[in-house]
């Protein structure tokens, strides 16, 4: 028997590591205040790791979506696969050229490219899609809070988030 509604645990466990670092910093902080001063050294280090584990959660939680969606998404060894009910495909992190958000269906989805294959689409929403956030993190100059920015926003136009190098004339500008 469980005294949440199925709807409130799918938020905790969204926000699961911003609970965890206000745990370890409200840890640190009674060290701090509380026994002496001899453990407010390793309590001023409990407050900063748990005020990075609150800042990474924040970032992993507007990344996280329901997980409701079509098809399934699995991260192995730099290795994107999505696994679809009517598409799918496989991608290297090594070899992607271009990552965008594509807003012109719904949900939004993922959209990478890699020279001389088709393109990978992937839903925001998929199953273990949770897993891409790491992966995009990854890729050498992405800026993670400008991907989290378009991911809130809710244009209609698609935008491309990261290239590996420039596909366009140097005149282009993305925005």
């Amino acid at each position: 028997m469980s005294f949440l509604r199925p709807e409130a645990k799918a938020e905790i466990w969204r926000w699961r590591e911003v609970l965890g670092g206000i745990g370890v910093a409200g840890l640190g902080l009674w060290l701090v205040l509380g026994p002496g001063l001899l453990l407010a050294v390793p309590g001023y280090a409990l407050i900063a790791g748990g005020a990075a584990f609150v800042w990474i959660g924040v970032q992993r939680g507007r990344f996280r979506q329901s997980g409701m969606g079509a098809g399934a998404v699995q991260v192995d060894e730099g290795q994107i696969a999505y696994f679809g009910p009517l598409t799918g495909g496989v991608i290297a992190l090594r070899e992607m050229e271009r990552l965008s958000l594509e807003r012109g269906s719904y949900p939004a989805h993922w959209k990478l490219e890699q020279q001389g294959r088709d393109a990978v689409m992937i839903p925001v929403d998929a199953a273990g899609s949770e897993a891409l956030f790491d992966a995009f993190a990854a890729l050498p100059g992405l800026r993670t809070e400008r991907m989290l920015a378009e991911l809130a926003d809710d244009k209609t136009l698609s935008v491309v988030i990261w290239e590996r190098r420039s596909l366009r004339p140097a005149s282009a500008l993305l925005h």
